[in-house]
């Protein structure tokens, strides 16, 4: 049976840390920033956490199954 593949949109969406916690880009950081101030701006450039309830899915798709 050939190898699963990973998910090539999760790949570079999702980065694992050697604790195997798995980090996002944080949302709300595309488009409309003049109105958003500048300290909620830069706490858009953190990574953040994947959610608890997310983390089971986005597993399946970096694991390739």
């Amino acid at each position: 049976m050939p190898k699963m593949k990973t998910s090539s949109g999760a790949k570079k969406r999702f980065k694992v840390t050697g604790a195997g916690k798995i980090l996002r880009r944080h949302a709300m950081r595309s488009h409309n920033l003049e109105k958003k101030s500048s300290k909620r701006r830069r706490g858009f450039r953190k990574m953040q956490e994947v959610a608890p309830s997310d983390l089971k899915g986005v597993r399946k798709l970096l694991r390739g199954g």
